[in-house]
């Protein structure tokens, strides 16, 4: 079974036992969290919502919160001496997917 999420302004094709990193989010790890469904299916049947299925629930277990790795920005400006360099760690929130009902 699968199903597609919405979390974080971003949309996640999601199977049971599947780990994928979102946007962080402010729960402890080790607890457990429930996903807003779009789309539920496996080899029977399908159902989309209007936005969200009703009845649908995805579990998802917090492993852990992190930054991911630096991204550098560089901006320049020729013939001017503009040059600034800056960087960006984005925090993220590690889950797994514990069932799909």
């Amino acid at each position: 079974m699968y199903a597609v999420i919405r979390t974080g302004g971003k949309q996640y094709l999601v199977q049971e036992g599947e780990t994928l990193k979102i946007e962080k989010l402010e729960t402890e790890v080790g607890s457990t969290i429930d996903l807003e469904v779009l789309f539920v299916g496996d080899e029977k049947a399908i159902k989309v919502g209007a936005p969200i299925v009703s009845g649908a629930k995805v579990s998802a277990k917090v492993l852990e919160h992190g930054r991911a790795r630096k991204v550098r920005v560089v901006k320049y400006k020729p013939k001017s001496r503009y040059r600034k360099v800056a960087g960006h760690r984005q925090p993220f929130t590690k889950i797994q997917v514990a069932s799909i009902k």
